[in-house]
């Protein structure tokens, strides 16, 4: 199990990167603008620069939703691969189960 600052971190960038998503595109799209002059330009980066480094969605990390496990994690169950054996030996998961053959 992950410590819960953790999770509880990422659940903050979550929230950061939604809060400034809008604006990060309207300053990026002053910057890639060939029509913009360079003061335009400039004033763009300037504010882009400022904004906290949390607003990026790079810098957000998937997690499984019931450990917090960020290794082993499958997008498509949100659940990491020891959580996700389980929930579909339970039968928790339509149309996964285990392979045999």
């Amino acid at each position: 199990m992950t410590r819960k600052a953790l999770v509880q971190r990422e659940l903050k960038r979550v929230k950061t990167v939604e809060r400034y998503a809008e604006k990060r595109s309207a300053l990026k799209k002053i910057m890639n603008d060939p029509n913009a002059s360079y003061d335009e330009k400039n004033n763009a980066r300037i504010k882009f620069q400022k904004m906290p480094r949390n607003a990026s969605p790079s810098r957000l990390r998937n997690r499984c939703a019931i450990t917090g496990r960020p290794k082993g994690f499958y997008r498509k169950f949100g659940l990491g691969r020891s959580k996700l054996r389980e929930q579909a030996m339970m039968g928790n998961i339509p149309g996964l189960h285990k392979a045999s053959w």
